[in-house]
């Protein structure tokens, strides 16, 4: 009986050592990758390289991620939230703070808060895939995923304000999705940030007093 409890007690903790050394290689595949597809651009970024860099098999970045895209879209998520749990974006503290906060100009403003934190992390990622899609049939799929995801996010977020009664009498549902999916997009935070050097504050700010202009009453 000793011995089996024992072998019990030892499967255990194998079984937690090796979920840690797979979430070690996971991150150390993410870290490699995202730092190779900064430097490099998308299309100079091999998955050969990745795993030299990350010293792991190529095989284990085909299994984890299915191709290079796909391995861009992990590395791009990471970067939206901050971490690689696997937490669904829709059971985030962030959006449990948005939903429970009464006041809709509150609710947009923690938004744009979130937007400004998250860019310099995901930025220049999410443009590595836009401009991928040019020319890459399957970065031209991560790139619609990503922008479907966007759209789904934000037609959660317009549901929350006209449910809950917060949107001008002009405004329909479907406007207040659209308007929320164009002001999150990447393109405004190239060109307000990127290209013309606004800090992340100012441009949180800024996104924050137009979505209450152009949404609420």
């Amino acid at each position: 009986m000793h011995r089996k409890e024992c072998g019990v007690k030892r499967r255990k903790y194998d079984s937690s050592r090796r979920r840690e050394q797979a979430r070690e290689t996971r991150r150390a595949i993410l870290d490699a990758a995202r730092d190779l597809f900064l430097d490099r651009g998308y299309a100079e970024t091999t998955v050969p390289a990745v795993a030299a860099v990350a010293t792991v098999s190529v095989e284990t970045i085909y299994k984890a991620f299915a191709n290079k895209a796909g391995l861009l879209k992990a590395v791009f998520d990471v970067a939206i939230v901050g971490d690689d749990e696997p937490i669904p974006m829709l059971e985030r503290e962030l959006v449990r703070r948005i939903r429970a906060d009464p006041d809709p100009q509150r609710k947009l403003r923690i938004y744009s808060e979130h937007l400004a934190e998250a860019g310099p992390r995901a930025s220049a990622l999410q443009l590595l895939v836009r401009d991928a899609a040019v020319s890459d049939r399957e970065a031209a799929r991560m790139w619609d995923q990503m922008l479907a995801e966007r759209l789904t996010g934000m037609t959660h977020f317009a549901r929350e304000l006209h449910e809950g009664g917060h949107l001008r009498a002009d405004i329909s549902f479907d406007e207040a999705r659209d308007i929320l999916f164009t002001y999150n997009s990447v393109e405004l935070y190239d060109l307000l940030v990127i290209r013309r050097g606004w800090a992340n504050e100012k441009y949180g700010r800024f996104i924050a007093e137009a979505l209450i202009a152009a949404l609420l009453p």
